[in-house]
């Protein structure tokens, strides 16, 4: 849901802003205030999710996304007057955009506190593709060894180790620039798609392509790596995929008539670019503990919007510009080149331990000496 309302007005930008009486840029800003929102919200999030717990933190964005909704329904409606519509309709984006990080937070700390080792990854990627109802911050007992000592570190203590943690600010700015090639993609598809003369229709396909198959990408590989706990391989692999699509889609959309070409590229987009996104949560998890799941999450999200501010900036700057021309192309070719230097770099220098799964690890074992030495006393004691 909270994806639906960040992107309703990128696939029908053109119209939006015929609709509001606004500018193309301004309408681009329904989205990019979420990014900006973000921003300064993601460090309060963070600290609430490891403090308060999950129930409360999904209540208050469940709150503030209702709120923004209704808004964002009410500046449309025609017995206002037309100057009204648009700051009414950003009002609630804006109330929409301060409820985005109370909730796509949570899914990394909900797999942390409720499930075992070889379900976190499913979990996550469930958590992160739908809507789901939280009864309770923590369960009755804890699953594994690290959510009965989960938030083990301070807040501040944890920024600090993480700000430290070489593999971590590798994840950081590598998977934050995904992060922001996967916001320049949504939010301007429709631009750069409608310069070839392609309809809204048809960017709204492409959308929905990417999403969708997206959905199974993640599915598959968090099903993957809970089974072979291969977060580090998994997500290379995936980030020189997405790369090499990526760059297709960066050839293909400059052509006219190709329809199921772009579907499919853009599909494949989806397939392993969307697949990264629990993954990455899961491994910010890993090789940043004892810090807690919010916080080594929320920190590569606000990369993220960060990044993603930058990159569409630049790109809507470009693409109005090359769309006065006769001639046009679209801007995508940058948006190539930043993914594969991304990704070039993270393949050749991301490598860390599992701290989590290696505590988990020690713990077991630890607690399966201890019972076999209590069995031993035990039958002495018999004897």
């Amino acid at each position: 849901m909270f994806l639906q309302l960040w992107l309703t007005f990128a696939p029908v930008a053109d119209k939006v802003a015929e609709r509001l009486n606004v500018t193309l840029d301004q309408v681009n800003w329904l989205s990019v205030v979420y990014m900006v929102v973000a921003i300064p919200l993601s460090f309060i999030t963070t600290w609430m999710l490891d403090t308060w717990g999950l129930r409360p933190t999904m209540i208050l964005g469940s709150w503030l996304n209702m709120a923004g909704s209704v808004l964002r329904v009410v500046g449309v409606l025609s017995y206002l007057p037309v100057y009204t519509w648009f700051p009414i309709v950003m009002t609630g984006q804006v109330l929409c955009a301060l409820a985005q990080p109370l909730v796509i937070f949570s899914p990394t700390k909900l797999a942390a506190l409720w499930f075992p080792e070889h379900q976190r990854a499913t979990a996550n990627m469930i958590a992160s593709m739908s809507t789901v109802g939280i009864q309770e911050s923590v369960p009755p007992m804890p699953p594994s060894a690290s959510a009965d000592t989960s938030n083990s570190e301070s807040f501040s203590k944890g920024i600090k180790s993480l700000l430290t943690n070489k593999a971590y600010m590798v994840l950081l700015v590598c998977f934050g620039s995904g992060i922001g090639i996967f916001t320049c993609f949504s939010t301007l598809l429709d631009q750069i798609l409608c310069v070839k003369g392609y309809s809204n229709d048809f960017a709204g396909l492409c959308g929905a392509l990417f999403i969708l198959f997206g959905v199974f990408g993640a599915a598959f590989l968090g099903l993957f790596v809970d089974k072979t706990k291969l977060f580090t391989e998994s997500i290379k692999i995936s980030m020189c995929l997405t790369s090499l699509v990526c760059t297709a889609f960066a050839v293909v959309s400059q052509l006219g008539e190709q329809k199921v070409i772009i579907g499919a590229v853009c599909a494949l987009f989806g397939l392993f670019g969307f697949a990264i996104y629990p993954i990455a949560m899961e491994l910010s998890v890993e090789c940043s503990y004892p810090v807690g799941e919010a916080t080594s999450a929320g920190l590569v999200f606000i990369s993220g919007q960060i990044q993603s501010i930058v990159y569409t900036t630049l790109l809507t700057t470009l693409t109005t510009k090359l769309t006065d021309s006769s001639q046009s192309v679209c801007a995508a070719g940058d948006d190539a080149n930043l993914n594969w230097m991304a990704t070039c770099f993270f393949v050749i220098f991301f490598h860390t331990p599992y701290r989590r799964l290696n505590m988990e690890a020690e713990a077991a074992e630890n607690h399966s000496i201890q019972t076999e030495t209590q069995g031993l006393l035990n039958n002495g004691t018999d004897t």
